[in-house]
């Protein structure tokens, strides 16, 4: 097998090339695998499949949530509201995938489920980091350019930037699930890598602006500003949880040896982007004064500490996005 053939699902978990694509000689054809050679190293594999049941389970109510959410406030919309649609709707495809992951690892053995599956990890490995990367940028140019912010914004111009994610999204996607590209795997840590700097700059500049704008003489940020420091510091939280461990193994990719990259390395890596879809949802949640369509017991008991911090925190009438 070659130094950089694709590894199993969501370049891990799926075999990324058929046996034809895998080398000139059609000669060597190997029989069909959706481990393709990690049949007897599965331990990585199955971390990360582990952490895409909990997407099941705990990602995909809490993004119809988001969606019912931002539905409910269509009158009185943030200006990331789109991306976030976008981005919980993403999410929630990815997450229904999961079952049939497991069916067709254990039973199925199919091929066209195989392309299927490759469609959706190449969904995930694009759309998350570029719709986050969309909400950072909107979040930079309001905080650090208030007047222009002003004059971009109109919903257009977000519509504009969401239709070029999606078009960028079901393009890699395809070729994903075509596969045979050569070094295909380098455009998503070219992606990830790109998008994790992009994310960490724009955070960390609006923190900054943020903390420098207290008044003269004063301690303590205004309330709203103080709100919008904890959202950026949340999401920056998130950014380096979910991206940074990608971000550290794959451009070493050739210190590795091939096995051990494709059956544990890329597994893990993928794992922590994957649960992305839990995560994200759950943070945004827990920066509302209330819930929607949950009763306040019902918060306080899955979230008593985000409600005792919102009880300190002095109401707002939309939180940022």
């Amino acid at each position: 097998m070659e130094k950089n053939a694709s590894p199993p699902l969501n370049s891990t978990l799926l075999p990324t090339q058929l046996p034809l694509n895998t080398t000139a000689d059609n000669s060597t054809v190997k029989p069909f695998s959706v481990f393709d050679g990690c049949d007897h190293q599965v331990e990585g594999i199955l971390f990360d499949l582990t952490l895409q049941s909990i997407n099941v389970i705990v990602g995909i109510p809490t993004n119809l949530l988001v969606i019912a959410i931002l539905i409910q406030n269509r009158k009185e919309p943030s200006t990331s509201d789109i991306f976030l649609g976008c981005l919980a709707f993403m999410d929630i495809y990815f997450s229904a995938m999961t079952p049939i992951i497991f069916l067709n690892l254990y039973y199925w053995q199919s091929k066209e489920v195989w392309s299927a599956m490759k469609f959706s990890y190449g969904v995930k490995d694009t759309s998350g980091p570029l719709f986050f990367s969309c909400i950072c940028l909107d979040r930079f140019i309001a905080v650090l350019f208030p007047i222009s912010f002003g004059q971009f914004k109109h919903i257009k111009y977000r519509i504009s930037l969401t239709v070029l994610v999606l078009f960028l999204t079901f393009a890699y996607s395809s070729a994903k699930c075509v596969g045979g590209l050569p070094n295909f795997e380098k455009v998503f840590t070219g992606e990830i890598l790109a998008t994790f700097t992009w994310m960490v700059v724009c955070n960390i500049s609006i923190l900054w602006a943020l903390k420098k704008s207290r008044g003269a003489g004063k301690d303590e940020m205004q309330p709203m500003k103080k709100r919008a420091f904890k959202m950026v510091l949340s999401i920056l939280c998130i950014i380096v949880f979910n991206y940074l461990p990608p971000v550290a193994l794959f451009p070493f990719e050739d210190y590795y040896s091939p096995d051990v990259f494709r059956c544990y390395v890329q597994p893990v890596g993928f794992a922590f982007i994957n649960i992305s879809s839990t995560i994200q949802p759950l943070v945004y949640l827990s920066r509302l004064e209330k819930v929607p369509f949950l009763s306040d017991a019902c918060v306080k008991k899955c979230c008593p500490c985000v409600t005792a911090e919102n009880n300190k925190t002095p109401p707002a009438q939309n939180p940022p996005a």
